[in-house]
């Protein structure tokens, strides 16, 4: 019995550093799909329109980088 609570202790690490790396994965992805969309929606949008609010084409991908990584 000491044997098997042994390997439980040790695979546990393992297994929480996985889950870790599975949701920090998630959440990635969950972002990326937020910048992917926005690009996307400003990118749809006419010179015109992106001149109303005061955005060049050029600094769509540096405006949504920072509104959705914060950087």
């Amino acid at each position: 019995m000491a044997h098997a609570l042994t390997a439980n202790t040790i695979t546990f690490p393992i297994i929480a550093r996985l889950r870790g790396t599975i949701e920090n994965f998630r959440a990635d992805r969950a972002l990326r799909r937020e910048y992917d969309a926005t690009c996307a929606q400003l990118m749809a949008m006419s010179d015109r329109d992106l001149n109303d609010i005061n955005i060049r084409r050029g600094d769509i991908t540096d405006i949504v980088r920072k509104h959705v990584y914060g950087a």
